[in-house]
């Protein structure tokens, strides 16, 4: 299946496809951070039962404790969601040009493997700042103490106290699962949005370009889906490396390790704990993201 190429505007430029990015990222922490709490938590606590992992977080550690390690990924999200917008579109104009030299004759068209393959690649490009991140992140979300009591007081002591016990390393713990979670993940995602997008077109007899709002979003809200399905086995894994203690406090050696565990505990239905809210959040903040980010393009051009 194939797909026709948007021609080349100011939309494309990757200055334009950065701050349109940027501006996404921030709504994309801002719909969705709860819910990624409530997923860290069922993924590493071993549970599906939401209602408790919500009710124990708002009795036990307050409301604010839903927006638990939010600074950092806000901080990024800008940067995190700029890079793949901009890698993705860069990858994808490479991707017509190479049709075109091909087929010189023809009009440029994408296959949707060649949207899944430029999404991959803006997830590997992004998983440079996404893999320590989340780490931070995660590392944060697992605090159940409060003042004095915590572990880490904020991103950056987290930082410097994983810093001088395992280095550089120890910040990009867990970056290879990281590196495969992205490339599928974004993938998925963008091949996911293109492919709405371009029958919505289609069916209305019109070009992408001219979609509205309240049809972006919708297809926002698949690729969110698609993200998410398409490679939460990979994220359970990843949250559990992310997780571990370190020294003598490490449980799983590897990936592998974590993935035998996560089996023996649960077979096929472990690697999805969590999975409902992430759906919802994933949804309300995908879709928020692809609304805010092609609204910001058009009224760049």
């Amino acid at each position: 299946m194939e797909m026709s190429a948007a021609p080349a505007n100011l939309s494309s430029l990757p200055a334009t496809n950065a701050v349109a990015g940027a501006a996404g990222g921030v709504v994309s922490v801002l719909l969705g951070q709860p819910f990624d709490l409530i997923k860290v938590r069922m993924q590493t606590e071993q549970t599906s039962n939401v209602v408790r992992v919500v009710s124990d977080i708002f009795r036990n550690e307050g409301p604010l404790a839903f927006y638990k390690g939010a600074l950092l990924p806000f901080l990024g999200a800008g940067a995190a969601v700029s890079i793949q917008f901009t890698v993705f579109h860069r990858v994808k104009h490479a991707l017509e040009s190479l049709n075109s030299a091909n087929s010189p004759q023809a009009v440029t068209r994408l296959s949707y493997l060649d949207f899944y393959l430029a999404g991959g690649a803006a997830g590997i490009a992004n998983s440079i700042v996404s893999g320590p991140v989340e780490h931070i992140r995660i590392r944060l979300q697992m605090q159940r103490r409060t003042g004095s009591a915590r572990l880490y007081h904020g991103p950056w002591d987290c930082i410097r106290q994983i810093y001088g016990t395992a280095g550089v390393k120890g910040i990009f713990r867990g970056q290879g699962i990281a590196v495969l979670r992205e490339f599928q993940a974004y993938g998925c995602y963008f091949v996911t949005f293109e492919a709405c997008m371009q029958m919505l077109a289609e069916a209305r007899g019109d070009r992408r370009e001219n979609l509205p709002t309240w049809l972006i979003a919708p297809c926002g809200a698949l690729a969110g889906i698609g993200f998410w399905v398409g490679s939460y086995p990979l994220d359970v894994v990843k949250t559990l490396i992310q997780n571990d203690g370190f020294g003598q406090n490490r449980v799983y050696k590897n990936a592998w390790a974590a993935t035998v565990h996560t089996w023996r505990q649960g077979k096929l239905p472990a690697f999805f704990r969590g999975l409902g809210p992430t759906l919802f959040r994933t949804m309300l903040s995908s879709s928020g993201t692809f609304a805010m980010v092609e609204n910001v393009k058009r009224y760049l051009q």
